[in-house]
């Protein structure tokens, strides 16, 4: 039994031969009466202890060293531990377990990842890299300490309930998801599973989260500007090609995910600015890679002479083949994202490389115990403009001196 009391006086009263059933019960405890501050004895403690539950034998050690309630009595034969040695050893003992379930030394975690690329494609293996390094730079090592689960929709966003029931059947820590088509279709799956998204349009008036401060949930990320950059591409278009007065935007349909007074502030904002720039806008809308066709098609009817393409993964699963035919047909085009086919004309969006390091540290954050429920979203903070100029010599194009000074990068 436990003895909880007083500070017992001197303890070296010698313990009597002999005594009564009624004074043994009076009597308090003598049993070497050496009184322990702050963590009691190593021994004694380790037995006590597995004679309860675990929590319970925790919160006894933590009341009696953390809070320093009552001293306990140090029965016979039982090794004093002092302050300095309690701080030491106790406490370590009460430390560790905790700290090994944050973060437990010998586990494998594992990431899923849901990308638009598969595998073997240049630019989504490019960033893929981006991501594994930054996640070996927070101590997570792919093949070491971390299992990589990369799945890819191609443009096929009802993919993701698969690919989601697969990662809760490897029991996966977090996943990675991009494009926000992907993100909504994988929250609907799980409230889990904590969920980073990456290159997520607007994720609160999608309703991903609730705010970019607390996002709630399982969900967090970082946020691009999507549709919002719309007007300053086909600013960019128009300074490299003054002569375009029909612009094919391609782009996936955004009515289902935005709230109708967003929908209409939307279009009412990009026709506006296409109005100014002396551009006649026409909405082609493709949400699988099966509608190229079709969308090819709409383009020749409506006799445009530009393209903007959206970041979608729809379109973006089928911009080389969009690229090969504006080429065939002269038309200059610029993307939300950086192209790494070499068929657009200019990019112009948020480093996407940038996105995915901060990706892997939002990651590396659940990983070591955060809580997506409290890890703000960020937005894009560095931007890049791309010029190709082997697209603008395959279309018979120049591009003005004061365009190319503007450019991040230009390809040649």
């Amino acid at each position: 039994m436990i003895h909880i009391g007083r500070r017992a006086e001197a303890a070296n009263q010698p313990q009597p031969t002999q005594s009564s059933p009624s004074s043994a019960r009076n009597r308090r405890p003598k049993a070497d009466n050496r009184v322990l501050s702050q963590g009691g004895c190593a021994e004694y403690w380790k037995a006590i202890a597995a004679q309860f539950r675990p929590w319970f034998a925790r919160l006894i050690l933590s009341l009696s060293t953390v809070h320093n309630l009552q001293p306990i009595v140090c029965p016979r034969g039982y090794r004093m531990i002092t302050r300095r040695r309690v701080s030491l050893a106790g406490g370590g003992a009460l430390v560790a377990p905790w700290s090994a379930r944050a973060q437990p030394k010998d586990k494998v975690w594992r990431v899923g990842y849901i990308g638009v690329g598969a595998k073997g494609t240049t630019t989504s293996d490019g960033y893929v890299a981006v991501f594994l390094h930054a996640l070996a730079d927070s101590g997570f090592v792919e093949g070491k300490n971390m299992l990589f689960e990369r799945r890819a929709t191609e443009g096929h966003v009802d993919r993701v309930p698969a690919f989601m029931a697969e990662f809760i059947a490897l029991n996966v820590d977090v996943i990675a998801v991009v494009t926000t088509a992907a993100s909504l279709a994988a929250k609907s799956v799980t409230s889990k599973i904590p969920l980073v998204m990456l290159t997520v349009s607007d994720p609160v008036d999608n309703g991903l989260v609730n705010s970019l401060a607390r996002p709630g949930g399982n969900i967090t990320g970082i946020a691009d500007l999507g549709e919002e950059l719309t007007p300053k591409l086909l600013e960019l278009l128009k300074a490299a090609a003054p002569n375009i007065t029909r612009v094919a935007f391609i782009h996936e349909d955004y009515s289902g995910r935005m709230k109708a007074a967003k929908f209409d502030e939307f279009n009412k904002g990009l026709n506006a600015s296409a109005k100014s720039l002396g551009i006649e806008l026409r909405d082609v809308l493709l949400n699988a890679p099966q509608d190229l066709e079709r969308v090819t098609a709409e383009v020749v009817r409506e006799r445009a002479d530009a393209l903007v393409l959206s970041g979608n993964s729809g379109v973006y699963a089928v911009r080389k083949e969009i690229y090969d035919f504006a080429i065939l047909r002269g038309l200059p085009t610029i993307s939300e994202n950086r192209d790494g086919t070499g068929g657009a004309l200019m990019s112009y969006g948020p480093d996407l490389a940038d996105i995915f390091r901060k990706g892997a540290t939002y990651v590396a954050k659940i990983l070591n115990g955060a809580k997506p429920a409290d890890l703000p979203i960020e937005r894009p903070t560095k931007f890049e403009l791309i010029v190709y100029l082997q697209t603008a010599k395959a279309i018979g194009l120049t591009i003005p001196q004061s365009l190319l000074l503007r450019a991040d990068e230009v390809i040649r």
